[in-house]
């Protein structure tokens, strides 16, 4: 981070005068832009921490309506961020409330280029990253449907020939920007994507939560500050530290009936022996299937155990990983209700139903204040009576057709804006009321791991899709590592005979499962009741992967290849740390890729300095000055493999 970066970011929305702030909307079809002297606005400032500065604006109309906005500035780092809330504080119902949109203003700066993804769209092609220069014409993004990931990720760039601005949305619905060329550069808009409603007396809704990160230079050192500021101000901590490694075992078969058929005694069998064979875990996994459901985990809405197969609930488990040191992970898909389950037949006032007949499911409505009510007191209670330690959320369906089917005319926005402040108030109460509990954010994979959902949450099962087809797993890992860096990867591999993917094959767990699938949490895939060659395989790979995966909490990274979802293709990365001028480098040569041998040239080597390089399964060291390294490092190895190099500045 330079004095220039910092400087740079008080250019980029700052917060100057009330008139200029960058939130526009209309008004009983009044167009306004920033909060009016004619709303009578209010300056508040404070410090929220050494590191954050707080402005916040209030003004009134004067019929009652209030708007509040919110800027943060980060004297740590060139970030700043905005966010604002509507009330209507008369008795009676608001006039029409539309096109509000958090940011709505121009950024200046000259051959200004987008760079955005298609987030992760349920398959193949998702994770992609595409960069376009900006014109005349408004590149639109918006996801396909009411997750905030799905066909768009909240997550973009905006290049110009001088500087670059990172852009993370917060926003855990549908969401929508544009960019467009304007004379001074670039006018950018961002909001919630529909909004076209009345207020009732009372009510509060608010825009997505925005934050930009200016700097000066190329992409790594964007990427970087990203990642340092996500580290710090992001990723939640665990007890106050930061979150470390976390090997993640469980008692899993991939036949499609995830934990329909797990019972007590099976899953403290299978906890005992990993402990005994010295396979012993950071968390231990329990998805879905744990409640009554016929050996159909998606029949979600009776939130109490199978007492057939839990005759104690599931306590003896949560008290069994607690006696090991062991944090117990269970599954919940509480928003989703299947059609004959008790919130079903018991309370459903609380649902939306869809207009489909056949349609099984049903969205627990967290706009109503009743129904977010005993989600929260009776999944905290579960939390606390199982002794669950991170709580696993998904959300395996559209919840937006439903919002649609129930909103009328004059409220268009309405059930998805008060649906989505129930799902953060109830995971702000859940943080709140258990200490220490950890989050994981699922939503059929990662289309819902937009920026507020990432301060309250870690996405430990980031996507449905690939998670042993390697090249479309780089291609993930690639955009994970550089917006989201805490992410969990599985020891799977897909490979067939012949180092294709179609057919897919099914390969036991090897050496190079676990080279592609190092990420900061892993899943190995060796099971319980496996042979010991296996197990010791595994005991040496998580050794690897553990001291690799703490470098990757706090280092920089470099991609040091493209990811083009190729089996002939080599894939390597580079964590860094420049204050103590050590790191690893990791070389994989995919199935099918031909070259004999790939060449790394090391970022942030100093030509100065003598780097020992220690390579991480066989131990050889090897001596190269800084000077020798950056004219290139060669690696040879055979297909379907992988190497990694640790190394540190000789003193």
């Amino acid at each position: 981070m330079t004095k220039s970066d910092m400087q740079l970011v008080q250019s980029i929305f700052p917060f100057t005068e009330t008139q200029r702030i960058p939130i526009s909307f209309e008004y009983d079809g009044k167009s306004y832009k920033g909060i009016p002297s004619s709303f009578r606005p209010k300056v508040t400032r404070r410090l929220i921490s050494a590191n954050i500065q707080q402005v916040i604006v209030t003004g009134s109309h004067e019929d009652g309506l209030e708007i509040r906005a919110e800027h943060l500035r980060y004297l740590d780092f060139p970030v700043t961020e905005w966010v604002a809330f509507v009330t209507n504080n008369s008795e009676q119902r608001s006039k029409i409330v539309s096109k509000l949109r958090i940011i709505d203003d121009e950024i200046a700066g000259s051959k200004p280029r987008f760079t955005y993804s298609n987030g992760d769209n349920m398959n193949t092609s998702g994770y992609e990253v595409f960069e376009l220069p900006v014109g005349n014409e408004a590149i639109a993004l918006s996801p396909h449907d009411g997750t905030s990931c799905c066909g768009a990720s909240p997550y973009m760039k905006l290049l110009f020939e001088d500087y670059g601005v990172l852009i993370g949305i917060g926003w855990p619905g549908k969401w929508s920007s544009a960019v467009q060329g304007s004379t001074e550069g670039v006018r950018l808009s961002i909001g919630q994507d529909r909004m076209h409603m009345a207020l009732n007396s009372g009510e509060t809704i608010r825009t997505p939560r925005v934050n930009f990160l200016g700097f000066e230079g190329g992409d790594d050192h964007g990427r970087n500050l990203w990642r340092r500021w996500y580290f710090k101000h992001i990723l939640p901590k665990e007890h106050g530290d930061p979150i470390p490694p976390k090997l993640c075992l469980h008692d899993w078969r991939p036949d499609g009936k995830e934990f329909t058929e797990a019972t007590e005694a099976k899953q403290i069998l299978a906890l005992n022996q990993y402990v005994d064979r010295g396979m012993k875990p950071d968390v231990w996994w329990f998805d879905a299937g744990w409640y009554k459901n016929d050996n159909f985990w998606p029949y979600t809405g009776t939130w109490e155990p199978d007492l057939e197969r839990f005759p104690s609930g599931l306590a003896p488990i949560g008290n069994r990983c607690k006696e090991l040191d062991i944090q117990f992970l269970l599954w919940f898909e509480p928003e989703r209700v299947h059609a004959g389950t008790a919130l079903d037949t018991d309370h459903p006032d609380w649902l939306l139903y869809p207009s489909d007949p056949n349609d099984t499911n049903r969205v627990l409505n967290y706009a109503n204040p009743e129904a977010l009510d005993w989600t929260i007191n009776h999944i905290d209670g579960l939390i606390k009576e199982y002794g669950v330690e991170i709580y696993r959320q998904d959300l395996n369906f559209d919840p937006m057709k439903f919002w649609l089917e129930h909103e009328s005319e004059d409220r268009i926005g309405a059930i998805e804006n008060l649906h989505i402040q129930g799902y953060l108030k109830y995971w702000d109460e859940l943080l709140h009321r258990n200490p220490g509990l950890l989050i994981d954010s699922c939503a059929a994979g990662g289309r819902r791991n937009d920026l507020e959902t990432m301060r309250r949450s870690l996405p430990l099962h980031y996507t449905d899709v690939g998670y042993g087809h390697h090249p479309i797993k780089q291609k993930q890992h690639r955009f994970m590592f550089e917006w989201i860096p805490y992410f969990r990867a599985h020891t799977m591999s897909w490979d067939n005979d012949e180092g294709t993917y179609e057919p897919a094959g099914n390969q036991p767990v090897d050496k190079y499962a676990y080279h592609v699938a190092m990420a900061p949490s892993v899943t190995s895939m060796i099971f319980f009741d496996d042979g010991e060659e296996l197990f010791e395989l595994g005991k040496q790979m998580h050794g690897v992967w553990r001291r690799a995966a703490e470098i990757m909490l706090s280092a920089d990274y470099y991609p040091l290849t493209e990811t083009r979802k190729s089996e002939e293709d080599y894939y390597a990365m580079q964590f860094h740390r420049p204050d103590t001028h050590q790191g690893f480098f990791q070389v994989v040569r995919n199935t099918r890729a031909p070259e004999e041998t790939f060449i790394v040239y090391p970022a942030g080597i100093e030509p100065e300095r003598t780097y020992v390089l220690e390579n991480a399964e066989t131990g050889e060291e090897l001596l190269l000055t800084g000077g020798e390294w950056i004219e290139g490092f060669s690696v040879k190895i055979p297909r379907r493999t992988g190497q990694i190099w640790f190394y540190r500045s000789q003193v």
